[in-house]
Parts: C-alpha cells; structure tokens; sequence
C-alpha cells in the first residue's frame, strides 16, 4: 500500500519533483538557446547550468554575471511596496509630494503611474543618438534626472515604456530615505539575498565570473552605469533565484504588498508593478498556469526572470544574444523558447 501510494504522489507531483533537470536542458538545446538557466521550487535550486558558447572557444559558465538589465524595475518596484509598506509612499499620491520638481496638481504623475509607465516623462529613446545608434542619454549626451524631467507630456495617457520612470523612482527612494540609491538596495536586497548582485560602478574584486568573453565590455558597462536604477544591475542567474526566492517567501513584502505587486492589470497588457502577471496556458499542465515575467534587454544581452507563485517556482535564462538575434516568443502564443522552458520546468512529461 505505501508503494501505491508513492507512486500516485509522485504521478500527481509537479514536474519540478521529477526528472526537471534534463527535461530542462532537453528543451533549450532543441530551442538554440545558448547561455545560462537556472530553476529553484520552494526554496532550493532544482537545477542550474549553461548551454552553448559565450563566444568562439568559450563555453558559458552557471558563475558568468551578466547585466541585469531591467530586471532592475522588478527590484526598484520592489523597494518602492516596502516604503509603501511602511507608510513613507502612496501609490496613487503624486509622485511630486516625494519631489517637487515633477510639478503640482496635474502635471505630476502618480507613483502608480511611473512604475505603470503611463507618467508622460521624456524618453531617452526620443533624444538624439550617437554614430552607434544608442540614444545619446546613455552614451555621452546630457542624462539624468534632470533631462528626464523636461519637456514632457500629460501623465496618465498610454502606456509607454520608458526608462526614466524608474530613473525617478530611484530618485524618490532616495529622497523618502535620505540614503543613496545604492546603499538602500545593498541593504533591503543584496544584503539580504546574499550573492553578487550589485550595481555597476560598486567597488568590487575582478574576477573571471564578471570579465569573461562575450560578456559586458567597458562601454557596455559605462552604458549600464548611465541606466541606473532603470538597468545598471549586474549579478548571477543565482542571485537572481535568490532574489526569486526571497520575494516568494515574503522575506521583502508581506502577502499583501506582493499581492499589489502582482496584480496585472488587463488594460495594460496584464502589466503588475515592475513586472507583468497573467494566466497562460502551457503545453502538458491540466489548465492555465500564473506567471510572473519580468523581461530586460540592453545591447547584446537578454534576460527572462519567472516566477510561479502558486508552484513555488522560479526560473531565470540569460543570455548574450541581442534582440534581433535570437527571439524568446511569447508564453501566451504557446509556442518558443519561453514556452517550452517553462513547460519543461512546470508540466508533467
């Protein structure tokens, strides 16, 4: 009897209790993904590796740190529900009580209204661009703070990403604390999570895991540091599992605040806070699985952070092939890299 019932649990058990590890691997060969995965569920790694060449010759390692991107909005939008949390920001306040520059009544966007993208702030993607084809903004052009609050539309309006929203934020956490940016997250996130997770620009020992080929060059990372609390994040798949990890087990919010956090909204595309959360059917799951997906990009590098709440689980692929490059699809079509990543890690065989 003990034998049956065994082997019942283990039939009814998520595919992360069985054979993930190669199902996992399988998935992303046969996809072309070249790069860096890791999976955890309730707390502990289920499995973690790389796949393929980071450049001619040099196969990529689990250890490689890789740009964040904006992976970094999902840590920023975390930090902004601990301050509302603790009564220092409202959501629907005007952003403008935690900085006056952003004008009174009207012409100041919400604090929902930046971490939504819908504030009306100028784009650094409308400025001029260098010979490269960067927006200037990141390069060797005016940036800040300062150019983002300039000429600007009328918030609440369409969504529209927008690296400056975040930019802000990290200006009003700054503010609301009296602490540099910096600081504050080294000590509600790095800290906490452990790893190498840090922001470009913070003194740090050089090693082979954060020079490697066909990772971050010196203008990559110059480029990084001008992105900010908007992008300039750095760190392991590792780091991001446990980042994963602590936001699962309300080691950063409380149930309530990360329920705020996740709550997509249908008008926007299912976007939450810093993230976008919605149903999606996936291929060998009984019915619709949550997801939790926080994408970034910035030139030669792409990133997926996903989380499964109801599952326990998370999942994170990184890798340096550019947009353009190489194409993760979209969960929702059924179909591509995403997809057959996350059915391999959630559904049954």
């Amino acid at each position: 009897m003990r034998r049956l019932l065994a082997a019942l649990l283990l039939l009814a058990a998520p595919a992360s209790a069985q054979d993930v590890p190669s199902r996992v691997e399988q998935s992303l060969r046969d996809s072309g993904f070249a790069g860096v995965f890791a999976v955890s569920e309730n707390g502990a790694r289920v499995t973690g590796g790389a796949v393929g060449e980071a450049a001619p010759g040099r196969p990529f390692a689990y250890e490689m740190v890789f740009p964040w991107a904006s992976v970094t909005k999902q840590a920023v939008a975390v930090m902004v529900m601990q301050d509302v949390e603790d009564g220092r920001i409202a959501l629907n306040a005007p952003a403008s009580r935690y900085m006056r520059e952003l004008g009174r009544g009207s012409r100041s966007p919400t604090v929902r209204q930046l971490l939504q993208h819908r504030s009306g702030l100028r784009n650094p993607d409308d400025g001029p661009r260098d010979d490269s084809g960067w927006p200037s903004f990141y390069t060797g052009g005016p940036t800040g703070i300062e150019w983002c609050l300039g000429a600007r539309g009328t918030p609440g309006g369409n969504w529209r990403y927008n690296n400056c929203d975040y930019l802000v934020l990290g200006g009003i956490l700054e503010r609301v604390n009296r602490r540099p940016f910096a600081d504050l997250f080294a000590e509600r996130i790095s800290g906490p999570i452990g790893g190498k997770v840090r922001f470009v620009g913070t003194p740090v020992g050089v090693d082979a895991d954060t020079v490697w080929a066909g990772g971050p060059d010196v203008a990559t990372l110059d480029r990084l540091g001008r992105f900010g609390s908007a992008g300039g994040l750095i760190g392991t798949a590792e780091d991001m599992l446990a980042f994963d990890r602590a936001l699962l087990s309300g080691a950063l919010l409380t149930d309530r605040a990360r329920a705020e956090l996740w709550r997509g909204d249908p008008k926007l595309g299912f976007q939450a806070l810093g993230q976008w959360s919605f149903d999606a059917p996936l291929k060998g799951c009984a019915g619709p699985v949550r997801i939790v997906e926080r994408r970034g990009a910035i030139g030669e590098f792409q990133v997926r952070n996903f989380i499964a709440p109801d599952q326990g689980v998370s999942a994170v692929l990184l890798t340096n092939r550019a947009e353009g490059k190489f194409d993760f699809g979209e969960i929702w079509q059924g179909r591509g890299v995403s997809h057959d990543f996350l059915a391999s890690v959630l559904c049954p065989a």
